[in-house]
Parts: structure tokens; C-alpha cells; sequence
């Protein structure tokens, strides 16, 4: 196996039609950020590419006056990514957008399944786009919406100047009865640093899961007064954090578990595995961060459905909480028989 670190990360872009997607990856194109992203879109024509920004064209890829290159996804996204890694000059990240209507989950699950492109890249984030003004119908009447709600690690919430405060409110609040750990960055016209978007690392745990979600963060507090001079935002938290907004969606859940005691590895590897290869279809995403008795390595995992991928990440560091933490999301999670399998993991 290639150290997670060699391996190129891939950003899975998804996001309901008409939410901005194709905003950001035309920015991921022709901005001058210094870096060779590789996008590999569904339907070139769908994206709009403006012709002046392309310089070369050879079968499929399209280069970019910026360095990046795009193609399209004719069939087998495996055969396109192979043909990616021989290109010479390889690439800082790669970039797959799904189709609006698209569940993310087996586009994903190819960066799980497939040995070549395991060996040269890995999943670092599942990123979805949404629209403030339109995603509570959505939520209510699409059910892939959901789906790219739950899946996501960042989440970007578009079109934030066509909704009212309250409006805005509420549907971050929708959004977190779905999906409480993602990173959400409120955005106009998608205009959001594309290093909170790119090469997240998704498997440094430290930076993508503060396993415990935003609105439970002691940091809140702080915010508050530091902001109080600024009506608007202290108003927003008032708004948020007040305890006035918490849904829970009847249909998605998250469970979220933690140790300060080791685990036994001998116990939660077949633990895990047993539960993802008979609740999968329920689990959509899951991932965790592992102290196992007696290692001195964080081990780290994540998860798609049934697809589980897994490694030793590095030392714990000295003075570091040594606690395991994981997060499962999913629709209809057997919730008590996962945190009684996960005592069960636990070294007395």
C-alpha cells in the first residue's frame, strides 16, 4: 500500500441541479490557484466550459489555460482515472462531479473497490453543494437530496443572499438533523476558498471530524461574545444555538460513539466488519478514529455502505487524548445493538 499520503486525493462533488455546481468547477478551472486539479465532469456540455479557457483537447481530456485539465465520464470513471495516473505531470487532486439527480455513494465506493486506483488515490472528501433557497423542498420531495446531505463532509449552502435570516436558520438546522458532522460554509455564487473544499484530508481525523457536531462545540460560547458587537451574527447564534432549531429527521440518523478506554482490535475489526456486511444497505457513511490497546498508532477508518477502507495514520503524540471515536450515518440504524457491540469492543 502507498503511504495515504502519496496517494491523490479525490474530492467527490455532488449537489441537487441548479445548486451551483458547476459555478465552483468552472472557478476550479480558470482561477489562477497554482495548483494541476484534474475535474472529471459527467456531461461536458452540461458544465459550460467557456472554450476560451481551453487550450488542448486530446480524446477526452481538456486542458485548461490554468493547468488543470477536465474530462468526461463516458461509461467506466475506473478506465478514465487510470488513464489520469499515466499523464504525466500527475496532479495535486482530482475532482469527480456526479450528475445532479446521482446518489454519490457508488462513485465513491470506487476509490474502495478498485485495486489501481486504490494504490494511486484516495477518497478525501465527499463535498455537496446545496441551495439555501430551494434545499427544504428538496429535502422534502427528492430523496437523493438527503442522500448527498447525509454523505457529505463539507457541505456547501449556496445562494445564501436570496434567503431571510430565519429562512437561512432553518434549513441549516434541516441540515443537521440530517448530517450534524459535516463542515458547512455558507457561500454567494459559490464563493468559497477552494482549500476548504480541496484536499480537506479526509482522513486526518483531526481536521474533519471534531466528531462532535458544530452546535454542541464549547466554542459557541466564545463566538458569542467575541461577535456580540456585530448584531447580525450574535442575532444568528442566538437563532442557532438557543435550542429553538433541532430537527431530527424522521429518516436519517447519526450515531456518534467514543471511548476513553482502548479498544480490543482482535474484538472491533470483525465487530465492524460483521455490522457493515449485515446493516450496510442502512449505513451510509461511517468513520472513525481508533486507539487500540497496546499500538501506539491512531488507526483510522471510513466507510461507504458496505465498502470499509482502513489504516494506521500515525503516533499518537504525546499528551494526546487517546479515545476511539466513531460516527455512523445512515437511515434506520439498529442504534442500540451498534453501541452495545461497541461496549462490547471495549478493553476492561
Amino acid at each position: 500500500m502507498a503511504e495515504a499520503s502519496q496517494k491523490i486525493p479525490v474530492t467527490v462533488l455532488t449537489g441537487y441541479l441548479g445548486a451551483g455546481k458547476t459555478t465552483l468547477l468552472n472557478r476550479i478551472l480558470s482561477e489562477n490557484h497554482g495548483k494541476k486539479y484534474a475535474v472529471i465532469v459527467n456531461e461536458f456540455g452540461e458544465i459550460g466550459i467557456d472554450n476560451d479557457l481551453i487550450i488542448g483537447a486530446d480524446e477526452e481530456v481538456f486542458e485548461m489555460n490554468n493547468g488543470c485539465v477536465c474530462c468526461t465520464v463516458r461509461g467506466d470513471l475506473v478506465r478514465i482515472l487510470d488513464g489520469l495516473m499515466k499523464r504525466k505531470g500527475k496532479f495535486d487532486a482530482i475532482i469527480v462531479e456526479t450528475t445532479g439527480l446521482a446518489d454519490p455513494a457508488p462513485v465513491a465506493q470506487t476509490f474502495f473497490v478498485d485495486e489501481d486506483v486504490q494504490k494511486n488515490a484516495r477518497l478525501d472528501a465527499v463535498v455537496t453543494v446545496a441551495d439555501a433557497k430551494w434545499l427544504s423542498d428538496r429535502l422534502k420531495d427528492a430523496p437523493e437530496a438527503k442522500n448527498q446531505i447525509a454523505f457529505a463532509d463539507v457541505i456547501v449552502l449556496n445562494k445564501t443572499d436570496l434567503v431571510s435570516k430565519p429562512e437561512l436558520a432553518e434549513v441549516e438546522a434541516r441540515i443537521r438533523g440530517i448530517n450534524p458532522y459535516a463542515k458547512l460554509h455558507r457561500t454567494e455564487r459559490c464563493q468559497v476558498g477552494l482549500t476548504d473544499v480541496l484536499e480537506r484530508g479526509a482522513f486526518d481525523l483531526d481536521r474533519i471530524l471534531e466528531i462532535e457536531p458544530d452546535f454542541l462545540e464549547a466554542g459557541d460560547e466564545h463566538d458569542h461574545d467575541h461577535d456580540h458587537h456585530h448584531h447580525d451574527h450574535h442575532h444568528h447564534h442566538d437563532h442557532n444555538h438557543g435550542g429553538l432549531k433541532h430537527y431530527h429527521d424522521e429518516d436519517m440518523q447519526s450515531l456518534s460513539l467514543r471511548s476513553e478506554k482502548p479498544l480490543d482490535p482482535t474484538k472491533f475489526m470483525p465487530w465492524l466488519q460483521n455490522l457493515v456486511a449485515t446493516e450496510g444497505q442502512k449505513i451510509l457513511r461511517s468513520k472513525g478514529i481508533l486507539a487500540f490497546t497496546g499500538d501506539d498508532d491512531r488507526y483510522v477508518f471510513q466507510g461507504v455502505h458496505m465498502m470499509l477502507e482502513g489504516d494506521h495514520q500515525r503516533r499518537w503524540k504525546d499528551g494526546e487524548k487517546r479515545e476511539s471515536r466513531v460516527v455512523f450515518i445512515g437511515r434506520e440504524l439498529p442504534e442500540q445493538a451498534i453501541r452495545d457491540g461497541f461496549e462490547q469492543c471495549i478493553t476492561t
